[in-house]
């Protein structure tokens, strides 16, 4: 079990107020009591939280990020990207994932707050969490409206899904399919859809299926999507993510259709590990770095009350297969 404060107080026989003044070296204290409550810490492997460091005004360098789900490469890729360099600036980080569970995220934001974060970053994809409406800690946003008062950073998904829609004109793709996670907000991601609808429009037929992107997605739903591309002889398919792009692919191959010579899969998000891994998806390529950077900067100049930098969009580009 977790030792407390209150569990250091009774074995050093303290008070709880004594114990945090010694912890945030504040005020006048024996050296005999510093080191009975020291002592106690010690036996106890007792280890002072964030919010006792932030008393008495100490920042506690912590900064909270909440993603729907780092197995995704993409999400794990840009935890990793923002975490350095938050590590060079003097933070860490506490990570959660959301995944569709919005009582997961209330009580992972609780947490957050409870130890005292200076500010959070989050790609949540549970839209209409109160908590977020009624928030007081900074918070920026990557890709997602949360709340009007919260800024967002993103990428040209309009561009992205415009050059995935050329792609497959380029390619004499005719009969295509959406995999979408679109819902229906007012997110910067629903534009990726608009600007491939816009790019094939008069060229190709169109059809359009809904799905939880914050998930593996299940054996069924794969096998009514192969089933879909034979019914409707779909000749190209864009997926909101490369992981449902790869899942499709083997199932498609499973079944004895070539890609792509049959039919051409295209993913979003053009993580590092994708692109080594699988060099023949073609695949929207969103600038990690980059997008690591400016949260971190939006985030600061929240916690620091500076002006925000501009929040204009980042540019994507196509990876093609060679």
């Amino acid at each position: 079990m977790v030792a407390k404060l209150s569990d250091v107080a009774e074995l050093a026989g303290v008070s709880i107020t004594t114990v945090s003044r010694v912890i945030n070296s504040y005020g006048s204290l024996s050296q005999k009591t510093i080191d009975k409550v020291h002592a106690a810490m010690r036996e106890l492997h007792y280890q002072p939280n964030a919010m006792a460091r932030s008393l008495q005004g100490k920042s506690s360098q912590f900064i909270g990020l909440i993603f729907p789900n780092i197995q995704n490469p993409f999400f794990t890729a840009l935890a990793s990207e923002i975490e350095q360099l938050l590590f060079e600036k003097g933070y860490k980080v506490i990570i959660a994932t959301s995944a569709n569970n919005v009582e997961k995220e209330q009580q992972y934001l609780q947490m957050l707050v409870a130890n005292q974060v200076e500010g959070i970053i989050t790609s949540s994809h549970n839209l209409g969490i109160a908590s977020y409406q009624d928030n007081f800690l900074p918070i920026v946003s990557y890709d997602r409206h949360l709340a009007d008062n919260i800024p967002i950073v993103h990428e040209d998904n309009y561009r992205g899904g415009q050059l995935i829609g050329e792609y497959f004109v380029s390619q004499n793709a005719k009969n295509l399919l959406v995999l979408c996670d679109n819902d229906a907000s007012t997110s910067p991601t629903s534009k990726r859809y608009v600007g491939f609808a816009d790019a094939v429009a008069g060229k190709s037929h169109l059809l359009v299926k809904n799905f939880d992107s914050n998930t593996f997605v299940a054996p069924a739903d794969i096998a009514a999507i192969v089933e879909i591309v034979r019914t409707h002889k779909i000749d190209g398919v864009f997926a909101y993510n490369d992981m449902m792009a790869i899942q499709l692919q083997n199932a498609l191959r499973k079944a004895n259709l070539r890609v792509p010579e049959d039919v051409i899969v295209a993913g979003y998000d053009g993580s590092p590990i994708v692109q080594q891994l699988h060099p023949d998806l073609p695949t929207i390529v969103q600038p990690i770095h980059e997008a690591a950077q400016r949260l971190i900067d939006v985030l600061f100049a929240e916690i620091n009350h500076a002006a925000l930098p501009e929040l204009d969009v980042l540019p994507v580009t196509l990876h093609r297969p060679e």
